[in-house]
């Protein structure tokens, strides 16, 4: 704050400098040329070119602090220097003037008066242009009329000491004036710098609260990448330049995969931990960092400008290699993948929210086929997820719009071929269309949608089931999903079912997939053990198309296996070796086995000769609806000893 005190004192003494300056040689011009005595002209000759020389030299040095100031290169410190300088220096040769025409026996009143009047003048004058300097400013009126006065006191004339007092007495008020008025501009002075320190203390604190405003409301807090607001506005206005420029623009979406697993076996610090390497990755290996942003949770979106589709699919597999290379904290190594979801514009879309949205498409459509790759959105992949989601909504309100409805087929014993028991199988009528099971039974598992029709299909199938005659005491093999058999209460539900229809529990089998076996199998074992309990017979459907192993098969110790349709349909080939290892299995650890999709006779009779217990399949009878399933039970006796 000195040096802008000192710098504003010489603002002051310098913008009052000229008028200054110019008075001075105004009058000192005249009190020469005017008052031009033969004896006192030689000296003050002289003396005008010292005093003029002296005032130029001023001139000079105000000029350049004029254009010191236009560049804003001030020393105020040596350039009070440099001005009290000539000041005081002016000061004194107007005083060795005055004094020589004091000290001269032929100067006249009127001389004398004029000069003392003029010299006044002059001294009250500088009590304000020189009150940047208190010193200066108390000088420069003492030093004018203080010698010259005393000169007149000791003049012995009476009349001119009379002069003398009148003017030592002004020269003591023009002091105590100049003082007073140097010491309240030095007072306003530092008032103000005061003021403007406050002031920009004040803009640093606005300052910094505008920039943590900003950052809390356009950065993400872990990452420090820009967030949803942010990118959104920064990729706004990046495809209005790209419309303008008429260039490409590529939309990445990036998934992490493998990050919930560390996040919950190692813990949310660690997480987070990847997550601020994952973002300086990205920042490492992006051209725009205004175009990057952490959109929520393990996901960022990133903006390629000037990119087609190729460049795009090229950095997005660099994003991969990148992102995929481990990890190391506190000694441990831990690597993450990411899947990869493009879109482009113009191809695909126009606007920011729907161009994010269509690379979240692809990106989910990629993970769920192939994770750690890149896909791109296209027509098809927007046709496939419109339907997936009509489906989704769809699902939602199948029981209560009742479009839901089972079929039956027939399973059949093998050595008599007679019916001993009818698989339930789902069916949807969405509007006009069949949806095949293959289609919505995998829609409904993804959005959880599964418990609810699995508990209408257990319901419905054991009701239906416990009207059908009771003489042939044919059982129902209802399918549940993994989802359901998790359940804790799953046990209760089938009490439940069977209470409900009165159907006895022999005659209700369960049939699950071989995707429990990729399931905690303790639990399912424990599940399934309390099915057996209450009477319930527990199936593996599709058996040998997936996860099952030997070991995993003892643990659960179901009552039967059904061997999948595709080894059937093989068995001239390299199905039969296969059916051939199942039933030693299933002998080695007493199951029954039902082969499924049996469409031939010579099939049928194959199965025979390797001992299956049970058949299946459209040789024997499709799917059945509700209303024809008893007229094949009271008919089937003749067509089934015919097929045998």
């Amino acid at each position: 704050m000195k040096q802008c005190t000192q710098r504003d004192a010489a603002q002051l003494l310098y913008n009052n400098a000229f008028s200054g300056i110019l008075i001075s040689i105004i009058a000192s011009s005249f009190l020469v040329f005017a008052f031009n005595t033969a004896e006192m002209r030689q000296f003050k000759h002289a003396w005008w070119v010292l005093m003029t020389s002296l005032l130029l030299i001023r001139l000079v040095d105000w000029h350049l602090w004029k254009r010191r100031d236009i560049n804003r290169q001030l020393n105020g410190s040596k350039a009070i220097l440099r001005f009290i300088s000539g000041a005081n220096l002016t000061a004194v040769l107007w005083s060795v003037y005055i004094l020589k025409v004091v000290a001269n026996p032929n100067s006249t009143d009127i001389d004398l008066s004029t000069h003392i009047i003029i010299i006044s003048a002059m001294a009250g004058g500088s009590a304000t242009v020189l009150a940047g300097h208190k010193r200066t400013a108390m000088f420069y009126a003492f030093i004018l009329l203080g010698p010259p006065s005393i000169g007149l006191l000791l003049s012995g004339i009476y009349e001119r000491q009379m002069l003398g007092i009148l003017g030592f007495l002004f020269a003591i008020v023009m002091v105590v004036i100049a003082k007073k008025n140097a010491e309240f501009t030095a007072q306003a002075i530092l008032l103000k710098n005061e003021n403007a320190l406050l002031v920009h203390h004040m803009e640093e604190k606005v300052e910094r609260r505008t920039n943590t405003i900003y950052e809390l409301s356009n950065l993400d807090p872990l990452t420090g990448l820009f967030n949803r607001t942010a990118f959104l506005q920064n990729l706004q206005q990046q495809l209005l330049a790209a419309q303008k420029k008429q260039q490409s623009l590529a939309v990445l979406f990036i998934d992490l995969d493998g990050f919930k697993k560390i996040n919950d076996a190692i813990g949310h610090d660690t997480g987070d931990q990847v997550l601020n390497n994952t973002a300086r990755r990205l920042k490492d290996i992006s051209a725009n960092h205004q175009l990057l942003c952490r959109w929520g949770g393990d996901e960022f979106l990133l903006a390629i400008e000037n990119c087609d589709e190729q460049q795009a699919v090229q950095q997005s597999e660099e994003i991969i290699q990148v992102l995929s290379a481990a990890y190391s904290f506190q000694n441990n190594r831990l690597s993450v993948g990411a899947t990869v979801g493009i879109a482009l514009y113009p191809q695909h879309s126009e606007n920011e929210h729907s161009l994010i949205r269509l690379a979240d498409t692809a990106m989910y459509a990629q993970k769920k086929r192939s994770p750690c790759t890149v896909g791109v959105f296209s027509n098809q992949l927007e046709q496939k997820i419109h339907r997936e989601l009509k489906l989704k909504d769809g699902l939602s309100q199948a029981i209560e719009k009742q479009q839901l409805s089972l079929a039956f087929q027939p399973i059949l014993r093998a050595k008599d071929c007679q019916v001993v028991s009818f698989e339930a199988l789902l069916r949807w009528q969405l509007d006009d269309e069949m949806i095949p099971p293959d289609e919505f039974i995998g829609i409904a598992e993804q959005y959880g949608l599964i418990r609810k029709i699995g508990l209408w299909v257990l319901d419905n199938a054991c009701q239906i089931a416990s009207s059908w005659p009771n003489e042939q005491a044919l059982s129902v093999c209802v399918n549940v999903s993994v989802t359901q058999l998790e359940d804790h209460d799953f046990v209760e539900i089938v009490k439940h079912a069977l209470h409900a229809s009165q159907l006895p529990p022999e005659r209700l089998h369960i049939e699950m997939t071989e995707s429990v076996f990729s399931s905690d199998i303790l639990f399912l074992a424990e599940q399934i053990k309390a099915i057996q309990d209450i009477g319930v017979q527990v199936s593996i459907d599709d058996f040998g198309t997936g996860y099952s192993s030997l070991s995993t098969m003892q643990d659960l110790a179901v009552n039967t296996v059904k061997i999948d349709r595709s080894f059937v349909q093989r068995i001239d080939t390299n199905g039969y070796p296969i059916i051939t290892a199942v039933m030693h299995i299933a002998q080695a650890l007493n199951y029954s086995v039902v082969a499924e999709g049996v469409e031939t006779e010579a099939q049928m009779n194959t199965l025979r000769s390797l001992g299956v217990d049970f058949l299946q399949g459209y040789y024997f009878a499709k799917p059945l609806p509700e209303s024809q399933v008893v007229a094949f039970i009271n008919g089937g006796a003749e067509t089934t000893s015919q097929q045998a």
